[in-house]
C-alpha cells in the first residue's frame, strides 16, 4: 500500500559486526524522555546483535519460495521502557547471488503506507527482477513487516469483513447530513482502534519504526544500514536519518513525503489531493490519446464527462450491487498512482461504456471471500491510521476541516472528500499525538540519492525537494514529465543505472540531475 491508498470509508483496498552505539545526535533537538529512547534503542540494538537472527524456511502461507528464509527480530514497545513488553518483528532475507568478496551487507527495504509490508522484497531476486541482478549481487535483500503490519503484532480498527463492505457511501456531500454521518463513523472508527488496539495505539509512531529498524540493523549483524524506502518509506528513512545520521552507509529514498513538520500529516493530504488531480488529469489525456483503443472520447473534458457520468449513475443504482462512487474512486485512483495500471484502468471503463457492467463490478467490489486479503486491507488501513495520527497534531475543530476540504473539493474533486474522510479519525484519536522528528542532517550522515518524478499525486514533488535541503550532500534525480509513484522499480536507465552505481560503488553525480520520462504505457 502506497501512503494513503486505501481508505477507511473509500475502499476495501507503506555475519559478525560491532555494533555502533547510538550517535549523539540521536538527541539533536530532544523532548523529554527521547534521551531515554535513544538508550533504549543502543540497549534493544545490542540485545538484537547478540541474538542475531535464527532464519528458518518462511512459512507455508507467507507466499515466499526457498530460498528466501524468514525469522524474528524483537523489540520493546516503548523504548523508554527497554526492559518492558517486547513485541517480535517478522523479517526474511535472501543472501547475496555473488561471491563472498562481492557482498557488500544487506539492504534493507521498506515499501510505503504506513502499513505497507517489506517482506516481498527478497522475491526481486528469486524472480530475477532485471532491475536488481547487479544489486542482489552485492547485497541480502532484507524485508521485513513494521511494528503493528501483517505478522509483526498486528493491529487493528474494526472487523476486517465488516471493512471491506460495500457500496460505502459517496465520499463526496450532499447535505450537512451526510457530513453528519461521515463524522459519526470516524469517531467510531477512532474508537475502535483504541477498543482492538488499545496497548499499541500510543508506540505505533515513525521514530519507533525508525528504531526497530536500527535494531533490526543489529541483529542482522551490519555494523551500518543500507535502505532503500519508497512513499511513506522515504519518511522513515529521513527520520531514522535524524536519530541515527552515523548508522548509515547508503540510504535511497524514493518517491518522498516532505519532512517538515509542518506538512506531517495533515498539510501533506491536502497537497495530495492537489497533486492527484493533476495526475489524474493526465490519465484522462492519454485515454483521450487512445480513443482509437478505448473510445471515450478524444479529449479530456470528454473522458471527464463519462467519469461524471459512470459516477452519478453508480450512486443512484450501484452496479451489480456493491460499486458506488467510494468503491469507483478506490479502484479509479490506481491510474493516476502508477502508470501499471493505466491499462488496465482504461480498459475496464472502456468495456462499462460499451455495455460490459460486470469486468467494472469484478475489478472494483470487494471479494468478501478472500478472508486473508481483507483481514490484510482492514491491517494496512489500520497501520496507516495509527501512525499518521499518532505522529503529529491533528485538527481536532471540525469546522476546520470542513473549511479546507470545502475549499479544495472546488478544484481537486478527485480526491478531496474521500481522502479527508479516511483521515477525519485523527481529529478524535483517542492517545496521545506528538510532535514530528525535525528533520535535518547530523554528524557522520553520508550522501543520500533521491528519486522523484515531476507530477507524482501521492508524494508531491516538493517533498524530494525539502528533504533534500535538509540532508546535506545529498543528490535529487527529477523524472521529468512523469508522475509514476515509486520510480526506481520503472525501466529508465538514466535512474537505473545510477541507483546500481550508487548501491555498488557509492558513487553520485557532481550535481543534481534530470532524466527524461519512462517509457508511456501502449495501450
Amino acid at each position: 500500500m502506497a501512503l494513503g491508498s486505501a481508505g477507511v470509508f473509500v475502499t476495501a483496498t507503506l555475519i559478525a559486526g560491532a555494533v555502533a552505539a547510538p550517535s549523539a545526535s540521536a538527541n539533536a533537538g530532544s523532548r523529554p524522555g527521547q534521551d531515554r529512547e535513544a538508550r533504549g534503542a543502543a540497549i534493544a540494538a545490542e540485545r538484537a546483535a547478540k541474538a542475531g537472527i535464527d532464519w528458518q524456511d518462511c512459512p507455508a502461507d507467507w507466499g515466499l519460495e526457498k530460498p528466501i528464509q524468514c525469522g524474528w527480530v524483537t523489540v520493546p514497545l516503548n523504548y523508554a521502557k527497554p526492559n518492558g513488553k517486547q513485541i517480535k518483528l517478522a523479517v526474511d532475507h535472501m543472501g547475496n547471488t555473488g561471491t563472498k568478496e562481492e557482498r557488500q551487507g544487506a539492504l534493507i527495504y521498506n515499501p510505503g503506507g504506513p502499513g505497507g509490508s517489506g517482506l516481498r522484497f527478497p522475491r526481486r531476486v528469486t524472480t530475477k527482477s532485471a532491475l536488481w541482478v547487479n544489486t542482489a549481487k552485492a547485497y541480502d535483500f532484507v524485508g521485513f513487516d513494521p511494528r503493528g503490519v501483517g505478522h509483526s503484532a498486528p493491529i487493528s480498527c474494526i472487523d476486517p469483513q465488516e471493512f471491506v463492505k460495500a457500496p460505502k457511501a459517496d465520499p463526496v456531500p450532499d447535505t450537512e447530513a451526510d457530513k453528519t454521518a461521515q463524522r459519526k463513523l470516524a469517531r467510531e472508527y477512532a474508537d475502535g482502534c483504541y477498543e482492538r488496539s488499545g496497548a499499541m495505539l500510543p508506540q505505533m509512531t515513525t521514530p519507533n519504526t525508525a528504531r526497530d529498524l536500527d535494531v533490526i540493523r543489529a541483529a542482522l549483524g551490519e555494523k551500518k544500514l543500507n535502505f532503500l524506502g519508497v512513499s511513506y518509506g522515504t519518511y522513515l528513512g529521513a527520520v531514522y536519518g535524524t536519530l541515527f545520521p552515523s548508522h548509515i552507509r547508503r540510504m535511497i529514498v524514493d518517491s518522498v513525503v516532505d519532512p517538515s513538520r509542518e506538512n506531517i500529516w495533515y498539510q501533506a493530504n491536502l497537497e495530495q489531493d492537489i497533486a492527484f488531480e493533476g495526475r489524474w488529469k493526465d490519465w484522462q489525456n492519454w485515454v483521450a490519446a487512445n480513443d482509437a483503443t478505448f473510445h471515450l472520447g478524444t479529449t479530456r473534458a470528454a473522458v471527464q464527462a463519462k467519469w461524471l457520468d459512470l459516477r452519478a449513475t453508480a450512486k443512484k443504482n450501484p452496479l451489480g450491487g456493491v460499486v458506488g462512487p467510494a468503491e469507483l474512486i478506490s479502484f479509479f485512483q490506481s491510474a493516476p498512482y502508477y502508470d501499471s495500471s493505466w491499462v488496465p484502468v482504461a480498459t475496464v471503463f472502456s468495456q462499462y461504456v460499451a455495455g460490459d457492467t460486470q469486468a467494472l463490478v469484478d475489478a472494483a467490489a470487494p471479494d468478501l471471500s478472500d478472508t486473508a486479503g481483507n483481514i490484510a486491507s482492514e491491517n494496512g488501513n489500520a497501520v496507516y491510521t495509527a501512525v499518521e495520527c499518532t505522529d503529529a497534531k491533528w485538527p481536532t475543530s471540525w469546522r476546520t476541516w470542513d473549511r479546507d476540504n470545502t475549499r479544495l473539493d472546488k478544484d481537486y474533486p478527485f480526491m478531496t472528500w474521500a481522502n479527508a474522510w479516511m483521515n477525519l479519525p485523527c481529529a478524535t484519536w483517542p492517545v496521545k499525538q506528538h510532535t514530528p522528528v525535525e528533520v535535518k542532517t547530523g554528524k557522520g550522515l553520508p550522501p543520500v540519492l533521491i528519486v522523484q518524478s515531476e507530477r507524482d499525486a501521492a508524494t508531491p514533488y516538493a517533498g524530494a525537494v525539502s528533504l533534500h535541503k535538509r540532508f546535506k550532500g545529498s543528490r535529487l534525480i527529477t523524472e521529468k514529465n512523469a508522475g509514476s509513484h515509486g520510480v526506481t522499480s520503472l525501466v529508465n536507465p538514466c535512474i537505473n543505472e545510477r541507483v546500481d552505481a550508487y548501491l555498488l560503488t557509492g558513487k553520485l553525480d557532481r550535481a543534481d540531475l534530470t532524466c527524461g520520462p519512462h517509457a508511456t504505457p501502449k495501450p
